[in-house]
């Protein structure tokens, strides 16, 4: 199936689910102490990764979990792969078949829009030791309505510029003391390629497909796809020209960026540079030399973009008050601690360098700090909006005419927005 019948059908299913579960919605309450019999729940909660580690530490916890809680029966991860994601959970949600609890991204607006989610803030405030006070405004808000949380922001990921240092002394080249921009990395990124064959610098999972993860170079120019309340598109304003007239150059005029077809993972050695979320830093395998920094400066300066992930309840759980119970264990302070060598916090607390380092072998101290702790508070997360898939298809079928050598910039951002707006007008 290609990647267009794949979102529609996504989206088919979302819109289908969302109007089951309103259907049935009723406003919940705190989750109650349960009163289930011994060894009679069985919880499940989808997760995409499928990471030997993170999936051991998952099983771990729910294993203490359930040796004080003599009604858990079992706890299963069910690792679903990352691309088809969005269009597993809701066929199961739309099938009746869905899970207790739930790892979530750009989805997150349509459920929590539906009430497909179950609201947390009572349960995680009433937790002993749970410490809501704790959390950063600026990651609760993206899974937030009306003063409830509906997802616990467990990664909150900054993207960071990973750097082959092996690549650029090869190609005679250097990062700045400080001040790096995006135009210095290009011209570093067509120097190595001229030098050595390899790729000047890669957006890791764009792949000329995944629009939405140009946002970390965008957000340089001042651009966003749409205003604040996403009733209107602004890939046609001249900011966002600005920067895919940056990324077009780069492709086709200084050869700083590979172009479509050619594939380059920095992490087996192949780029320079690539763009990726700090939690990718387990993929480092020592065999170069690297290093970690912010983002490049745009034109419109300094700036920092998270990726997020939340795990929420499902409404239609056969056990609420158990699953909310269990993401509050999952989620409190000792558990998010150790999640953090995965996954950084949205806890305060535990958002220093040396904490973070304390479970991270790949990145020091003063490389957390600096890509991490220092970014998150001020950071925007990628474009989110309810039905996500259609709007990702439409896009992504429009920006297709941008990468050819003779594109006409603003012409295809305007054909965008064409696309685009009748969903964001919704």
């Amino acid at each position: 199936m290609n990647t267009a019948k794949k979102l529609a059908g996504a989206a088919a299913l979302a819109t289908a689910a969302i109007v089951a579960l309103a259907g049935c919605s009723a406003t919940p309450g705190t989750a109650a102490p349960t009163t289930a019999a011994p060894n009679s729940v069985a919880l499940r909660m989808t997760v995409w990764t499928s990471n030997e580690a993170q999936l051991a530490l998952f099983a771990s916890i729910a294993d203490s979990y359930k040796a004080t809680h003599p009604e858990i029966k079992s706890i299963t991860f069910e690792s679903l792969p990352f691309a088809d994601y969005n269009t597993t959970l809701t066929t199961q949600i739309a099938g009746g078949n869905a899970p207790d609890l739930a790892w979530m991204g750009d989805l997150s607006k349509d459920l929590i829009a539906s009430d497909a989610l179950l609201p947390l803030t009572p349960v995680l405030k009433d937790t002993k030791g749970w410490r809501y006070d704790d959390l950063l405004p600026s990651a609760t808000a993206e899974f937030s309505r009306d003063g409830q949380l509906y997802a616990y922001p467990f990664s909150n990921s900054p993207y960071a510029l990973y750097v082959n240092k092996d690549l650029l002394a090869a190609a005679g080249q250097s990062l700045p003391a400080e001040g790096l921009t995006w135009d210095q990395v290009s011209t570093i990124g067509a120097a190595v390629n001229a030098a050595t064959g390899k790729a000047g610098f890669v957006i890791r999972d764009f792949d000329f497909s995944a629009w939405n993860t140009l946002a970390t170079v965008w957000t340089g120019w001042g651009a966003s796809a749409w205003n604040a309340d996403g009733t209107k598109c602004t890939f046609d304003d001249d900011k966002m020209v600005g920067a895919f007239t940056f990324l077009h150059d780069a492709v086709y005029k200084h050869s700083a960026m590979p172009g479509p077809g050619t594939k380059a993972d920095f992490f087996a050695g192949d780029s320079a540079f690539t763009v990726a979320q700090v939690s990718r830093a387990s993929l480092l395998t020592g065999s170069f030399g690297y290093d970690v920094v912010p983002l490049p400066a745009g034109p419109a300066g300094t700036y920092s973009v998270i990726g997020q992930a939340g795990m929420g309840v499902l409404r239609t759980s056969a056990h609420p008050q158990e699953a909310s119970s269990f993401l509050a264990y999952l989620t409190g302070p000792e558990n998010s601690a150790k999640l953090s060598q995965f996954f950084p916090s949205a806890r305060k607390s535990l958002l220093t360098g040396e904490k973070l380092a304390a479970n991270n072998t790949k990145l020091t101290a003063e490389q957390l700090q600096s890509v991490v702790v220092d970014q998150i508070p001020g950071a925007v997360t990628l474009p989110n909006h309810t039905s996500p898939a259609e709007i990702a298809q439409k896009g992504k079928t429009a920006l297709d005419a941008m990468w050819k050598p003779d594109a006409d910039v603003e012409k295809v951002l305007g054909s965008v927005c064409s696309a685009i707006s009748p969903l964001l007008a919704k």
